[in-house]
């Protein structure tokens, strides 16, 4: 059975619903990551996307970004997969809970000011003025701040590939 017309108009994007759906029985309306040339040049652009991605961060820093932008944009995929590498980070369940309701009072300074700016970009970032930029500035260089852009912008963009494009969970969800 063939993807529903929703489902194959998200992903004739990437290319045909045939490329990406899967061949699983009782699978259809789904796609998948792994099939399909398309799947694959999909990919290989964002491992190129991650091999630059944040370099001067912290390790803890890069997953609270990449974790709250997925958190603000309902993303379960990018969630669950940053849920578990942000435990190798240190972050723990009351870590997550506060990533969800956006509270960034247990985190230092540094790392408030960069999720409430990572926050706004996701949101608003036609918003994003000098005062922004400003509160950065006391904690992170200029190329660091191009730094903290790069895994809210990677975030921003797997967030709108894999929920949209039926990519499920590849282990059991956690509740935060």
């Amino acid at each position: 059975m063939w993807p529903s017309k929703p489902c194959q108009s998200r992903c004739s994007f990437f290319g045909s619903a045939r490329d990406l759906r899967e061949d699983a029985p009782g699978k259809a309306g789904k796609c998948s990551k792994s099939s399909g040339p398309s799947s694959r040049d999909v990919k290989e652009f964002l491992k190129l996307l991650r091999a630059g991605v944040g370099r001067s961060l912290e390790r803890k820093l890069y997953e609270l970004i990449y974790l709250r932008v997925s958190l603000i944009n309902c993303c379960s995929y990018c969630t669950q997969h940053h849920l578990a590498s942000s435990k190798r980070a240190g972050l723990v369940a009351e870590d997550w809970a506060a990533l969800k309701a956006g509270d960034y009072s247990r985190y230092s300074e540094k790392e408030g000011a960069s999720l409430a700016y990572v926050e706004k970009l996701t949101r608003a970032p036609r918003e994003i003025t000098d005062s922004d930029f400003d509160v950065l500035k006391k904690y992170f260089s200029d190329p660091e701040i191009v730094d903290i852009h790069m895994p809210a912008a990677l975030a921003n963009l797997t967030n709108r590939l894999t929920d949209p494009l039926g990519l499920g969970e590849e282990f059991p969800g956690r509740r935060i």
